[in-house]
């Protein structure tokens, strides 16, 4: 057909036979759900400064999620070669998905040749909020159906989201995400990218994960109260384990949702009291899977045992530590005894962007291998100094012994002091575009206390679990889950862009855009599960993006169990549920 539209994309996804699936279902639950744009919430604005000089070249200093991106990005707009241009990352005040592309590099560049200075660039919030794209909003139809025994037989979703005035809502993302979490036999799943008269939009950790944890959990509650199953047991009968099929036919390797599932049973949270009127506790589960790419490392071994570590990932939440992490394990060293940097766009090999979930899993596995080179490096220096075949060099904790002399015996420290007399420095490097995938899942708990006048909602009491592979840095895991959790609470419960006919934005600013702030939220409790992940050298899993999903659904279905209303629209502002609540008596 060759007429005119508006649907820039359509994208159908099927395993088995989801009309039979149907029919052998007791129990079918179908519901409609909208949700609104929302706005990665970045604390520091789009800023870059940079000096074109006479030869040429172009060097940019500038806070992204990507410099190698914004190198090759920048290149193309000015028509020059990637060679003239030299972006050296800054410390990011967070991004989201937000700041993959460019936007003021390229003006700030052209501005700098022509006055033959220096320019800095600095968006106003206005024209971040305006200029740069929230999340895509848009309508989810779901269905699914089980048998009485509380087995799911099928399931069938259809999205239509808007990519604003150019094509990019990444509605795919989500037709494979809404369904992932559960063994499910019969699974339909479609999406329509839809080109409107509003901003572009933008990616936003686990792009339209929430939408499709808000559709998918919201319907799973619900089957298991028709079914007067727990939640959680509902959601084991039914878990994605190793070999489950997804709807895109690519089967589970090792996962840990039952792991987490059955932690977040025993969770002294699950099982407390609710402790007053107008409360509720839901509950919501995800999975997110990591996208991987090019990275490069490199480290070098100081005369005093130290180590440097220059690698390529803008460091979004710690991917710098984690990294280093990686080198002192191989090397037997101490975390404080490894120095890492993130290397500009002519001082390290290209990396890809440090978005969905990837930095660690990428760099840290570079990082890993440098070091295991630098290792091999190390045990032939230590056999150039004994006069023994490489071969009978042993390794443990740091320490190069030979085989079967235990005289012979070397220190990672002395070794490296004795680097430049038995051949010169040493280097260990790597590259790669490392494989393999890491689906990481999620279960969240919240409690909600529910004003029936105002139609205000309260979160009471928060907790989430979630399985990070191996947690490198737990400390840096638990960050992550908590603020992933806190920006699914803001996309619940506040945030929205409110636009006019014409599609210009009426809210673009932080007074106006509610996101949470600390006096909104109890403190997130959260629980790692750790199921290391066989694709990975260090059993690391994607962590940053998961722990965003759940909270809409949970959310939604604890407020249903406050006060007997299903809450199908974000944000569910005091007005929306207010108006939920007055349909329910009648006064609607």
């Amino acid at each position: 057909d060759s007429a005119p539209t508006n649907i820039a994309s359509h994208f159908v996804f099927e395993i088995g036979d989801p009309k039979q699936g149907f029919k052998e279902a007791d129990v079918v639950v179908e519901r409609e759900f909208r949700t609104r744009p929302v706005h990665q919430g970045y604390i520091e604005p789009h800023s870059a400064t940079a000096r074109w000089d006479r030869d040429g070249r172009v060097t940019i200093w500038g806070s992204s999620q990507g410099h190698f991106a914004i190198r090759d990005f920048t290149a193309l707009v000015l028509g020059i070669s990637i060679s003239q241009v030299k972006v050296i990352p800054m410390e990011i005040g967070g991004g989201f998905g937000g700041k993959l592309v460019i936007y003021v590099e390229p003006v700030a560049a052209l501005l700098s040749k022509r006055s033959g200075r220096p320019v800095k660039i600095t968006m106003t919030r206005s024209e971040v909020f305006e200029g740069t794209g929230a999340t895509a909003g848009g309508y989810i139809w779901a269905k699914i159906g089980a048998t009485n025994d509380g087995r799911i037989t099928a399931a069938d979703a259809r999205f239509v989201y808007e990519a604003g005035a150019f094509p990019g809502a990444l509605v795919n993302l989500a037709t494979t995400t809404i369904f992932a979490p559960y063994d499910i036999p019969n699974v339909r799943s479609e999406g329509y990218d839809v080109v409107v008269n509003k901003p572009k939009v933008a990616p936003y950790r686990a792009p339209l994960g929430p939408p499709a944890g808000f559709a998918g959990e919201t319907l799973i509650d619900e089957l298991a109260a028709k079914l007067s199953m727990d939640p959680i047991e509902f959601r084991l009968l039914n878990a994605a384990k190793e070999g489950t099929r997804r709807v895109t036919g690519i089967p589970f390797k090792k996962v840990g949702y039952v792991e987490t599932l059955l932690a977040a049973k025993a969770h002294p949270h699950y099982n407390a009291p609710l402790g007053g009127p107008n409360r509720g506790r839901g509950v919501a589960t995800a999975v997110c899977n990591n996208i991987t790419g090019p990275a490069s490392a490199v480290v070098s071994l100081q005369q005093d045992g130290s180590v440097g570590l220059v690698e390529g990932s803008a460091d979004l939440a710690g991917s710098r530590t984690a990294a280093a992490m990686h080198v002192a394990e191989v090397l037997g060293i101490t975390a404080e005894e490894v120095h890492p940097t993130v290397g500009d766009t002519d001082s390290i090999g290209y990396t890809a962007v440090s978005a969905g979930s990837s930095a660690v899993y990428k760099t840290g596995w570079a990082s890993f291998e440098a070091a295991r080179d630098l290792q091999r490096q190390l045990a032939a220096r230590a056999a150039l100094i004994w006069d023994v075949p490489v071969e009978e060099v042993d390794i443990a904790d740091g320490v190069f012994s030979h085989r079967s002399d235990p005289e012979l015996r070397l220190t990672l420290r002395e070794l490296a002091a004795r680097q430049n007399t038995t051949g010169g420095p040493l280097l260990g490097r790597a590259g790669g575009a490392w494989g393999g995938e890491s689906p990481g899942f999620a279960v969240h708990i919240v409690d909600v206390e529910v004003d029936p006048e105002t139609g205000k909602t309260d979160i009471i009491r928060y907790t989430a679990l979630q399985d990070p592979g191996t947690a490198v840095h737990p400390l840096y895991v638990e960050g992550q889950i908590q603020g992933g959790a806190v920006q699914g609470i803001g996309w619940a419960l506040n945030e929205e862009y409110v636009t006019d006919d014409q599609g210009r934005m009426l809210n673009s600013s932080l007074l106006d855009y509610r996101m949470p702030i600390a006096k909104d939220l109890p403190m997130i409790d959260t629980q790692i599960v750790e199921v290391p992940n066989p694709d990975h050298p260090t059993g690391v899993r994607g962590v940053g993006e998961v722990s965003i999903i759940p909270p809409v659904p949970a959310i939604a279905n604890a407020i249903n169990q406050a006060l007997g209303i299903r809450m199908t629209e974000t944000p569910m502002s005091p007005g929306a549920v207010l108006e939920a609540i007055w349909e329910k008596e009648g006064r609607g």
